[in-house]
């Protein structure tokens, strides 16, 4: 079976000129293209690759203006779907990714056993010491935003960029609604979860060199907050309420309800307790937690039956099935 899926790696181009020849180098013989994709460099990676690459694998995409590494993957995606390949591996060219690694990634896909994988840095507790204390920090608030918005509880390390994916789950996805920047990563896996695809993490080290990283967490958590709110209220709505009912449908909206009634019932009995100076009746006080219990009981109800519902069956089997 592995004999007959063909492999292609793409590598996003911004600012890595000094590492990118040697990430080709690395890659392995079990991978049949590799795609490069200059996108818009100031170093015009793209050039030296073809100036100084002999490896006849290698085919160099441009992108005429900066779309973001989000924007260079879709259009490797793109090439890679056209040529008909069969798993598409994304490295960065920064050489913090291993290319020794891309068979670990890749075996699960070609056994059936998912329809994307991704690296997780998180793994080895022993060697969590190596990632700077910010980023670790980060990432860990990141994952956990993640793991509400895309509905994947059992991952972590969202923004890591060391992927791969089935072709025929690539070519639902919609290209020109991803994310093109930061969130590009976390944005996919909202996507993966709309087409119910599995995604596991595959174990993997960290490696920090004297590459320069673009990404300032102090500049994008608002960004990243709003985009997560607005993913997590577009999965609530297409798999609870659009493709499907249960009474996990039924237990969110009654929990919040109940939860806000009970709260703001009694925040405003406190207020006027307070003004009164006459001491707040064990019934009102009653009424107002009652509903602020039942309502939480409903909204970890509705928390744990999502939980449970992480997709277990590969999507591009089921598409293989239906052809």
């Amino acid at each position: 079976m592995a004999a007959q899926q063909k492999i292609a790696v793409v590598i996003p181009c911004f600012k890595v000129k000094a590492h990118i020849l040697s990430v080709i180098s690395n890659i392995g013989p079990e991978v049949d293209r590799i795609y490069v994709v200059d996108d818009c460099c100031p170093q015009n990676s793209g050039a030296y690759v073809k100036e100084n690459c002999n490896d006849e694998r290698v085919v160099v995409l441009y992108n005429p203006i900066n779309l973001g590494v989000g924007g260079a993957v879709m259009n490797g995606y793109s090439s890679a779907i056209q040529d008909d390949i069969s798993i598409i591996v994304k490295v960065d060219g920064d050489g913090q990714m291993d290319p020794n690694l891309i068979k670990k990634f890749v075996a699960p896909i070609i056994n059936g056993e998912a329809d994307y994988t991704k690296g997780n840095r998180f793994f080895d507790l022993e060697e969590i010491h190596a990632m700077p204390k910010m980023r670790l920090f980060g990432n860990a608030i990141l994952s956990f935003m993640t793991k509400l918005s895309s509905g994947y509880w059992d991952l972590f390390d969202p923004t890591n960029g060391f992927t791969a994916i089935h072709r025929d789950v690539a070519k639902h996805l919609p290209f020109s609604k991803i994310s093109n920047r930061y969130f590009f990563e976390t944005d996919m896996l909202f996507r993966l979860n709309t087409l119910r695809a599995v995604v596991i993490d595959i174990p993997m080290d960290a490696k920090y060199g004297d590459e320069e990283s673009n990404l300032k967490i102090s500049k994008i958590v608002g960004e990243f907050l709003l985009k997560h709110t607005r993913n997590l209220s577009k999965r609530i709505f297409y798999n609870y309420y659009l493709r499907n009912m249960s009474l996990a449908s039924l237990e969110l909206p009654l929990g919040l309800f109940m939860l806000l009634t009970g709260t703001f019932f009694g925040i405003s009995h406190w207020i006027t307790s307070i003004a009164s100076g006459v001491p707040t009746a064990a019934g009102t006080v009653m009424l107002s937690a009652l509903p602020i219990i039942l309502g939480m009981q409903l909204v970890l109800a509705f928390i744990g039956h999502d939980i449970s519902s992480v997709p277990k069956r590969p999507f591009h089997l089921k598409t293989q099935f239906q052809r």
